[in-house]
C-alpha cells in the first residue's frame, strides 16, 4: 500500500505527530479532524492528509485560536490570513491589558500601597482604553472649563488631552510606571485643585507683574540651590540681583513672587516629566527648586 492510500489509527497518528491520543480523539470528536473511514472493528482511520491537517491544527491552537475558528479555516470558510488578522488584534489588546497590569504590580512592589490605592489601581488595570480616555477628557473639561483658551493654564489643558489612554507599543518599564503614575496623579484631588487654580489665574491675569526670564533663574538660582545658598542671606540678595532688576519696587517683587508661586508646583512639573517619558523625550532637569528659591528670595529682599 502506498503512502497516499495508507490509513492510520489514532494511536498511529499520535506516534507520527507526537500529539497525545486523547487530544487527537477530542479534535476528531469536535469535527476538526474527519476520519477517512473505519476499520472492521469500528475504529476510526485517517489518511496521510490527516497528518498535515493535524500539524496545522496544532499550530493554530498554539497561537491561541479556538477549535471553532480552526474548524472554519479547515472547512474553507475563513482563510488563515483573515483569522490571523483577527486573532492578532485580540492578542495585541490582551498584551496592552497585561502591560497595564504589570505596570500596576511593579508600582505596588516598588513602593507599597494601601488597600484603597491597590483597589484604585486594580480598577485602572481593568479599564478599557476608551474608558480611561473618557475619564481623562472629563477631568480636563471639568478642570479647565471657562479658564480661557489663551491663558497660562491653557497649554496644560491642551497637553492633558493628549495623554495616551494606552501604553506605547513595546513600552519600556519606565514608560509602564510613568503611565500608571500619571493617571494616578490626575486622580489626585489636590493636583486637580492646583491645575484649576493655575488655569483660573491665567484667565484672570491682567497687567501682570514684570516678566521673569526663566533662563536667568536656571543660570543663577539653580547653582544657589545646589550650593545650599539661603535665599534670605546677603549672598542670596546678590544672586537675586542677577535674576531681576535690582531697582524693582518691593510691591512688584511681592506680586511677582505671588504669581510665580501660583504657577510653580512640583506635581505639575512631574506631570510634564511623566508625559515626556511616555513620548520618549530625553529627561529634563527639574526647574521647580530653582523657582522656589527665587520666590523665597523675592519675598525676603523687599
Amino acid at each position: 500500500m502506498s503512502d497516499e492510500t495508507e490509513l492510520f489509527t489514532i494511536g498511529e497518528l499520535a506516534r507520527r505527530t507526537g500529539l497525545p491520543v486523547r487530544t487527537i480523539r477530542f479534535w476528531s470528536d469536535r469535527g476538526v479532524l474527519v476520519p477517512a473511514g473505519r476499520s472492521a472493528g469500528g475504529y476510526r482511520l485517517y489518511d496521510q492528509a490527516a497528518v498535515a491537517r493535524l500539524d496545522l491544527v496544532r499550530t493554530l491552537r498554539e497561537l491561541g485560536l479556538g477549535l471553532d475558528t480552526v474548524g472554519q479555516v479547515l472547512r474553507g470558510r475563513a482563510t488563515v490570513r483573515d483569522v490571523a488578522e483577527t486573532h492578532l488584534r485580540a492578542v495585541e489588546a490582551e498584551i496592552r491589558t497585561l502591560q497595564v497590569r504589570r505596570a500596576v504590580l511593579r508600582r505596588v512592589v516598588r513602593q507599597g500601597s494601601t488597600t484603597k490605592e491597590m483597589r484604585l489601581m486594580q480598577e485602572l488595570a481593568r479599564m478599557t482604553a476608551e474608558e480611561r480616555q473618557r475619564i481623562l477628557d472629563d477631568y480636563v473639561r471639568e478642570t479647565f472649563e471657562g479658564a480661557g483658551a489663551e491663558g497660562p493654564g491653557a497649554p496644560i489643558a491642551r497637553a492633558m488631552r493628549t495623554l495616551p489612554a494606552n501604553l506605547p507599543n513595546d513600552p519600556t518599564p519606565e514608560q509602564e510606571e510613568a503611565w500608571v503614575e500619571l493617571v494616578e496623579l490626575l486622580g489626585d484631588e489636590d493636583f486637580r485643585r492646583r491645575t484649576r487654580e493655575m488655569a483660573v489665574a491665567g484667565a484672570r491675569a491682567a497687567g501682570g507683574p514684570p516678566v521673569l526670564d526663566p533662563q536667568r533663574v536656571g543660570e543663577h538660582a539653580a547653582p544657589a540651590v545646589r550650593d545650599g545658598v539661603s535665599p534670605r542671606s546677603p549672598e542670596g540678595a546678590v544672586i537675586l540681583g542677577r535674576i531681576v532688576d535690582r531697582d524693582m519696587p518691593s510691591a512688584d517683587r511681592l506680586r511677582l513672587a505671588d504669581t510665580l508661586e501660583t504657577f510653580t508646583d512640583r506635581r505639575v512639573e512631574r506631570y510634564w516629566q511623566l508625559l515626556g517619558v511616555l513620548n520618549g523625550h530625553p529627561p529634563v532637569p527639574s526647574q521647580v527648586p530653582a523657582m522656589e528659591w527665587t520666590i523665597a528670595a523675592l519675598r525676603a529682599h523687599v
